[in-house]
């Protein structure tokens, strides 16, 4: 595995959003300024905008906020919580260890060289613009009973972030964050175990904080992050509560399913009661959201008729 140690030592000075010369940098880091100059380049390939000024040296275009991991332990009610800063995918981080796991592990990370989307699209993950977190739960009832688990992560992420100061924070089925009409955030459950097994799961979510731009190659819809919304957050204080609240709902998913859940919902639900349009492969279903149903499936009324409609290969746009 590649040794990034001098690359976050040079995040961790950067981070001030000061200049910092090249010669500083290497009498701090005991190496010459065009090693500097080559790890430099790795932060710029994270995503990271490094500006260089000749006679001034290095700066980060605005100050960042770093992962802290104490930070974090400190405000989590147990254990388990793992910040990598580096990482190939925090999901599969989990997958590849769940044999070894209790429910409630976590992952957080500051870039994602692999991230993970739905239908296996790439998450766009600069280092430190957003948050990359993953959790595992064990469901004991098997995979059956994980139907609509995606609307409760939903529910949770957009509460978390309304509490943060995120007043316009709402959901769209079955799996996304929504902000004035375009996407905040995304959750990726990607689950195994056979009937009559108990399912293994893996929870992730990617929530835009500050990330300035994206190839449209990456991102095939309208997306917006939270500093673009003049909101404000301690990316530590919204992980470890992100954390918290997860913990205290899955197990009240797990006994009750999603009927304590389908209030909360229809609460922050992006679409009630609004046209939209399902997307079905080539095929268009046009209709009125109507909330989703106990299964977890998107209730759209049709001439009078209420018809639910589950996952697979649906997606939800406004018409």
């Amino acid at each position: 595995m590649k040794d990034h140690n001098v690359p976050l030592k040079l995040v961790d000075i950067l981070s001030d959003g000061e200049f910092h010369s090249g010669e500083q940098l290497g009498e701090t880091l005991g190496m010459s300024r065009a090693a500097i100059n080559k790890h430099i380049q790795t932060l710029k390939s994270w995503g990271l905008d490094v500006y260089t000024v000749t006679g001034k040296g290095y700066s980060l275009s605005a100050p960042m906020q770093l992962l802290d991991e104490q930070a974090i332990l400190s405000q989590v009610t147990q254990g388990n919580v793992s910040v990598i800063p580096v990482i190939d995918s925090t999901n599969q981080y989990l997958l590849e260890r769940m044999h070894d796991l209790q429910s409630g592990a976590a992952c957080i990370a500051e870039y994602q060289q692999a991230g993970r989307g739905r239908r296996g699209r790439q998450w766009f993950s600069p280092f430190g613009a957003n948050l990359y977190m993953s959790m595992y739960w064990r469901l004991e009832q098997g995979p059956a009973a994980a139907m609509g688990l995606s609307l409760v992560i939903g529910i949770i992420m957009a509460e978390t972030l309304r509490a943060l100061g995120a007043d316009d924070v709402r959901v769209k089925w079955p799996n996304d964050i929504y902000l004035n009409d375009r996407k905040l955030a995304g959750i990726l459950v990607e689950l195994t175990g056979k009937t009559g097994d108990a399912a293994q799961i893996v929870i992730g979510a990617g929530i835009n904080l500050a990330m300035r731009t994206a190839d449209a190659s990456q991102i095939n819809q309208g997306w917006i992050n939270l500093q673009e919304a003049g909101v404000s957050v301690n990316r530590n204080e919204l992980a470890a509560r992100l954390i918290n609240s997860l913990r205290e709902a899955l197990p009240l998913f797990e006994q009750e399913g999603l009927t304590p859940f389908i209030a909360r919902w229809a609460a922050l639900d992006n679409f009630i009661n609004r046209p939209v349009k399902l997307l079905i492969g080539e095929r268009e279903v046009h209709g009125i959201a109507r909330g989703v149903d106990s299964q977890g499936g998107l209730l759209l009324e049709q001439e009078g008729e209420i018809k639910a409609w589950v996952g697979g290969e649906i997606s939800l746009r406004p018409v």
